[in-house]
């Protein structure tokens, strides 16, 4: 029986070490990245411990939500390796040992002088009816069934396994059953706005679009620093579903305006490192609280030596003064963390390099260190660009340190854009 087009997925992640804290799963991450390419749309992801009727629950409940059911894990040859026990169970089919897998592992054991364990034979088992999909890179199998209507593909854990046979499935089978649609997205990237602040504008706008045919559906996601707006449209007709796209992401941009920095994927480092390229312009950094952080982001990019000219971590009142040349009265009058510190620091860096673009960033991180005045969080950016005014503001960021050093350097990042953009 041909099953219908495959369009939405399901992935079971299988091993109880997958819920501690030093493995995590990057198999879903992979998968949902190529599945999306057929146009088949993850819609749900699940952990499972090695617990024969936990992982049973989870497959019929994903069996009967998703066109595609994926399990990865629980194919080895010990005994909680339950994955194709379950399978079969679930699905009511008896399990036959393969002569072919069996003699493959154990020309694979021979091959490293060895002569196979008698419990690899468990991962000869095949659940009755399943096409057996080659490992060229471990003992383990894949198993692709179908059932009532849907696909299930049983694959090794390991990535090094599991990988280039989804590769292979993706080039084959899955295309084969995956439909004439394809899925295609958009995203917009957006700082100095708070998520509730971005749903608040967007929202009559986007949800205008879910009734439409086809729909565009609009995903809003908080990350450090910034709000993601990701777009999806599923369509046969690829120039249809990007004109689509470029109208919303055209609606958006004109509402959120120039607290959008990206529509094509760039980080705003990249952003900030080509309006710099095109203008020929070098940037030099005076950095305490970051450490080190706005720099580090710059020079992230390739080819960031073409306009990162140099930084200094000034962390020390000392530093600052003796390397930037901030006026001892500056700091005593107003505090390191202060706007005329900051602009000192933007001015030292400039004098001392000849750089185009000056930064200076002073705050307070945490935990420690702040007061009523000056709480932990408060950061002041100040910033220098050719033929425009000094640029200096004081900013009140949340959270711990780490995100109030990343804060501050987004902070930074973007006020640059920003001058140099408008």
């Amino acid at each position: 029986m041909r099953t219908a087009g495959l369009r939405t997925a399901e992935v079971i992640a299988v091993g109880s070490e997958l819920l501690g804290s030093t493995r995590l799963d990057t198999n879903s991450l992979f998968l949902s990245e190529r599945l999306a390419a057929l146009g088949i749309e993850l819609r749900i992801k699940s952990v499972v411990g090695d617990d024969r009727d936990d992982l049973a629950s989870v497959f019929r409940q994903a069996l009967s939500r998703a066109d595609l059911v994926i399990l990865t894990g629980g194919l080895g040859p010990t005994d909680d390796d339950l994955t194709r026990e379950v399978v079969a169970d679930v699905l009511g089919l008896p399990l036959d040992e393969d002569p072919s897998i069996l003699d493959g592992i154990k020309r694979r054991f021979e091959r490293r002088g060895l002569t196979m364990p008698p419990v690899n034979r468990r991962q000869a088992m095949v659940p009755r009816g399943a096409t057996v999909l080659p490992n060229p890179n471990g003992t383990a199998p894949g198993l692709w069934l179908e059932h009532d209507g849907r696909v299930v593909v049983l694959l090794p854990g390991p990535p090094r396994e599991m990988q280039p046979m989804v590769e292979a499935l993706c080039a084959g089978p899955l295309r084969e059953r995956a439909g004439e649609e394809r899925l295609y997205r958009a995203t917009l990237f957006v700082t100095a706005r708070a998520e509730s602040d971005v749903e608040q504008h967007v929202q009559p706008v986007y949800s205008r679009w879910r009734d439409a045919a086809p729909p565009i559906v609009t995903t809003i996601l908080a990350s450090p620093g910034q709000i993601e707006l990701h777009l999806t449209t599923r369509d046969r007709d690829g120039a249809a579903a990007e004109g689509r796209l470029r109208d919303a992401v055209a609606q958006l941009t004109s509402i959120l305006g120039e607290d959008v920095y990206s529509t094509d994927g760039r980080m705003l480092e990249e952003v900030l490192g080509d309006l710099l390229k095109a203008r020929g312009l070098t940037i030099a950094a005076a950095e305490s609280c970051t450490g080190g952080l706005f720099t580090s982001r710059l020079t992230d990019v390739p080819g960031s030596s073409a306009y990162v000219h140099s930084a200094v971590v000034a962390y020390d009142n000392a530093a600052k003064i003796a390397l930037l040349d901030v006026p001892p009265a500056s700091i005593d009058e107003h505090g390191a963390v202060s706007e005329p510190v900051a602009l000192a620091m933007a001015e030292g860096i400039r004098a001392r390099t000849g750089a185009d673009v000056a930064v200076g960033i002073t705050g307070i991180a945490g935990p420690g260190g702040g007061t009523p005045s000056k709480p932990v969080g408060t950061v002041v950016v100040a910033v220098i660009v050719p033929d425009r005014p000094a640029y200096v503001r004081t900013f009140q960021l949340l959270g711990g340190r780490a995100q109030v050093k990343w804060n501050a350097a987004q902070t930074a990042l973007d006020r640059v854009r920003r001058l140099l953009d408008a």
